[in-house]
């Protein structure tokens, strides 16, 4: 079905819709920052980058990744209208993870990146949270 605004139009109407950031997948990784005990994580942090959630203490930058958005390489597609404008959307986007990557690891900090559909079975990414979270033995207070 042919649009019935035109192209310019339609683009006006498009910019001026905001999106709600990835909530729900936010509130799924909390669930499992409560369920396994992990503590000192803070939201809305304004650090370069703007991570989804910090552990300031531990310099930890939690970023929870759509699949879609960041170009999985396992469920990442391209849209197949406006082909040209998807691959150089994305693109965009990964180089911008990238380079905030590696600001922050510039910075002393140690970014963490979740994959949107890791949240499905997190027993693995709880792993992966156990290792960059806790300290390591020789930096327990005696």
């Amino acid at each position: 079905m042919a649009d019935v605004f035109s192209q310019e139009k339609r683009s006006e109407i498009m910019s001026r819709v905001k999106g709600h950031g990835n909530r729900l997948t936010e509130l799924r990784l909390i669930e499992l920052f409560h369920s396994h005990g992990f503590t000192g994580w803070r939201r809305n942090a304004r650090i370069f980058g703007r991570p989804d959630f910090v552990f300031p203490r531990l310099r930890v930058a939690v970023f929870v990744d759509g699949c879609f958005w960041h170009g999985c390489p396992t469920h990442g597609s391209v849209p197949t209208s406006n082909r040209d404008f998807w691959l150089a959307k994305l693109e965009r986007n990964k180089q911008r993870d990238r380079l905030v990557t590696k600001e922050l690891k510039r910075r002393g900090w140690k970014p963490f990146r979740v994959w949107q559909h890791e949240l499905r079975r997190p027993r693995p990414l709880v792993r992966r949270l156990e290792r960059i979270l806790t300290k390591p033995q020789g930096l327990q207070a005696a």
